[in-house]
């Protein structure tokens, strides 16, 4: 299948986890892929080898979407490299827990500039060339966390919650355009940082989800993939809870 044939995405934080499932999967649907990564080079040279051999054009830059100069340089740098903007993941997200009479002011603010802030970077830095383009689909990456709260995530909760109503104005400003700007919010997704979870841990949250299982990376890429797509054109300004029935 190649819903995503000639297209290029920008996928934030892409070396691991969500973000690489959602490479890998819009590499199959044919979309060409600009992804970026914080740290870890290793997984990203091997990410974009794992994608280029799918036939799709790859390519990973080490660029921090929670700075604005550097967001801006990532958009002009895709642009020059691959000639085009159509779809934006905004993935790029960080967790400091912890009860809010124990929650310091720097680890508020990390990550509300880290997965908040990152979003407004990112799609500032896309919109001309989406407005140019007059097409174009955003999706940002919340949690159920961000629509129903957590104790201990004070912080993750809000960063998450803005950014549901960013999008929906960005879905209001943008729509006559033909930009669209969606929101998926995943439920507990089984990855390499779960896999650090003792066993019973793991297993509670399971048993608490209609599905009874956890989510995979692959779960929220075929979501990403459909608001990505043309089979979503009349969609915007939405939240996609993609949880297992979490939130049911």
């Amino acid at each position: 299948m190649t819903l995503l044939k000639g297209k290029t995405a920008i996928i934030t934080g892409a070396s691991r986890g969500i973000g690489r499932g959602i490479a890998q999967v819009f590499a199959q649907h044919g979309a060409n892929v600009a992804f970026t990564y914080s740290s870890s080079v290793e997984a990203a040279n091997e990410l974009e080898k794992e994608l280029n051999a799918l036939g799709v054009k790859a390519k990973g830059y080490k660029s921090n979407a929670a700075s604005f100069d550097e967001a801006q340089q990532l958009a002009e740098d895709v642009v020059q490299e691959f000639g085009s903007i159509d779809i934006l993941v905004n993935n790029a997200g960080i967790t400091k827990d912890n009860l809010l009479m124990r929650l310091t002011e720097a680890d508020f603010d990390k990550v509300i500039e880290v997965n908040l802030k990152s979003v407004f970077n990112m799609t500032k830095a896309v919109q001309r060339t989406m407005l140019k383009q007059r097409k174009g689909s955003i999706i940002n990456m919340s949690s159920v966390v961000g629509v129903k709260g957590n104790a201990g995530q004070t912080n993750y909760a809000a960063s998450k919650a803005g950014i549901i109503g960013f999008s929906k104005s960005v879905a209001l400003e943008l729509g006559s355009r033909n930009i669209r700007s969606n929101v998926i919010a995943p439920g507990f997704i089984e990855t390499e940082m779960t896999a650090k979870l003792d066993e019973a841990t793991v297993k509670g949250w399971r048993d608490t989800i209609p599905l009874k299982r956890g989510g995979t990376p692959e779960d929220i890429a075929n979501a990403c993939v459909f608001l990505a797509s043309d089979m979503s054109a009349y969609i915007t300004g939405q939240t996609l809870n993609v949880d297992g029935g979490m939130l049911t």
